[in-house]
């Protein structure tokens, strides 16, 4: 698998870490960088490594700062990105087996490097269930005029309507 990495200064260790593992295991790694504690924006290796997922260069990619929010933030700018900011293994396979993520963001300040390692597994290893899944994952990127409008809606009367699942993905 083709997997794009990226990480600030407060994550580079951890990044280098993680593509000399998948390495290993036989990926190709695409590295955006950064490779040293020079203070740089993270904005610009979440930008990197989603439009490297999204626009197909890579299947998957994972980015790696201080805390994983910051750069979560930023790769979920990327229209067809669903990075996951996660800490524990099953957060990890829920937000593959539900929310078919496709960016991993990790902390290297905040998390152990052998929970990294077994979270970086448990993000390759588990597939995406789709089913009931399918539709919520589609309704990530639904958001345009029509979703606004029936938002805004909601916000006035204070409920949100039409939330159901389709029957026939239950």
């Amino acid at each position: 698998m083709k997997i794009a990495l990226g990480a600030d200064h407060a994550g580079f260790e951890y990044k280098n870490r993680i593509a000399d593992l998948l390495r290993k295991q036989g990926h190709e790694i695409i590295d955006y960088g950064t490779n040293d504690a020079t203070p740089v924006d993270y904005p610009i290796y979440g930008y990197a490594v989603g439009e490297a997922v999204a626009s197909g260069r890579a299947q998957r990619g994972i980015v790696v700062c201080g805390s994983s929010l910051g750069i979560a933030m930023a790769a979920n700018k990327v229209p067809g990105v669903r990075c996951a900011p996660v800490f524990e293994p099953l957060m990890t396979e829920l937000a593959r087996r539900h929310n078919d993520a496709n960016v991993l963001a990790l902390s290297e300040r905040l998390t152990g490097w052998e929970m990294t390692e077994r979270l970086v597994d448990v993000f390759f290893s588990t597939p995406f269930e789709g089913g009931r899944h399918a539709h919520r994952v589609e309704m990530l990127f639904e958001f345009g005029d029509a979703a606004r409008e029936r938002t805004l809606k909601s916000i006035e009367t204070g409920q949100v309507t039409g939330a159901q699942t389709p029957k026939e993905f239950l």
